[in-house]
Order: structure tokens, then sequence, then C-alpha cells
């Protein structure tokens, strides 16, 4: 069953909004040299991600300018995964890897999907996002899903998808692509920064859900 992931979470309520939906992970964005509602404090994310229960993933989205940074974010914040937005080389991304106590997501464009194979032996998944021009995510644009699909095939990580993602078109990509996980951040949102507590349940609801099946 693919799985689900929230991201761009800045409050204890959207924190719990999507425990309580049932979702796989929470991300929390810090240190991005991009303007964004979602960007939170080091120690605002370490407060929440305190408060998630045993068992939900959390996630640390970050555009670090070196792998050093990135290694002290992550032990200030204390998340189960960092998630990398930036052209971190795959030696620089192995060092992260071996220096911080969690796992590995390298985020790629999905203008360049094939980028993700100099990835694939470094990172623990790898997330197929559309990104702009600095290399950042939650764009809410959508991009070829089948061209992600096909790629998926080819690489032995796993991959999330994001880029677009709403409750509405979840179920769709979740039968084109057949990721491990879809990850999604202003298609929830009621205004920047919070989320919608339905759009976030109707979308977790919509991208687990099992096919029904027809009978002869």
């Amino acid at each position: 069953m693919t799985r689900t992931k929230i991201c761009g979470l800045t409050t204890v309520d959207d924190v719990a909004a999507a425990v309580n939906a049932g979702a796989d992970a929470v991300g929390f964005v810090v240190d991005v040299p991009v303007d964004t509602p979602r960007e939170i404090s080091a120690a605002r994310a370490a407060s929440l991600v305190a408060e998630v229960p045993p068992l939900v993933t959390t996630v640390l989205v970050t555009m670090p300018s070196s792998p050093r940074d990135a290694i002290d974010l992550a032990r200030r914040v204390g998340a189960d995964a960092v998630q990398v937005h930036n052209d971190m080389t795959d030696g620089d991304l192995a060092y992260l890897a071996s220096k911080v106590d969690a796992r590995v997501i390298k985020t790629v464009s999905a203008a360049r999907p094939t980028d993700a194979r100099q990835y694939d032996d470094v990172a623990d998944a790898l997330l197929v996002d559309s990104t702009d021009a600095a290399g950042a995510g939650g764009t809410g644009r959508t991009h070829d899903w089948t061209v992600t699909a096909d790629l998926a095939r080819t690489l032995s990580s796993p991959v999330l998808l994001a880029g677009g993602l709403t409750p509405e078109n979840v179920a769709e990509v979740v039968e084109t692509v057949g990721p491990y996980a879809v990850d999604v951040a202003t298609g929830v949102e009621a205004s920047g920064g919070r989320k919608d507590h339905d759009a976030v349940a109707r979308f977790v609801e919509n991208a687990t859900r099992r096919p029904q099946r027809i009978e002869p």
C-alpha cells in the first residue's frame, strides 16, 4: 500500500490532524533560502517532532548550504529522516548519511528525473518533485507522472512522488505510478502554512484506499 507524507506542518494542531488521518510521515521545513510560509525554526521543528507519536516518521526538509550544516541541523531537530533539496553531490550525500542518525531522502527535479540514478546507491529514498528554479518544492505544480513511473522501475531505492498532488488527483497518481509514498504540502492547505484538516483526511484516504474488486 502506498504511504503518505503530509509536509510543511507548522502547528501542533496540524500535526495532530495528519497523525489522526493516518499519515505515515510528517514533514517540517527548516533553513531554506526561499520565501515560504511553511518554514519554521529549528527549535520549533524540534518541539513539533516531540509531539509526534511512535510509528509515525518525522522528516526534516531542508536546503543546506553544506553537508556539515545539514548534519548540525539534523542533530538539533532530531527527526527520523532528512530530506535534502539542493544539488548536493552523491559524495556529499553519502557523507551526510554517515554522520546522522536518520534516514536520508534526496529530492530530484521532475524536469531532470534521471538525476535520481546518481543517488540511487546512497539515498534511503528518492523524492521526485516539481521544483522551482531554486530547487525548492511546494510549487503546487504537477508533472508527467508516467515519466516518474518509468524511472521508478529502474531504481532500487523507494520512490516518493510530490508536486501538485491533491485529494482529488492522488488516487490517479497512485494507480499510474505506484510510488512507495506520496507527499503533499500546498494541496491540503487552507492558507499558506496552515492545513485544511478535512483535505488532509481525504488525501490520506484517497491515497491508501484499495480499488474495488468487481466480481464476474
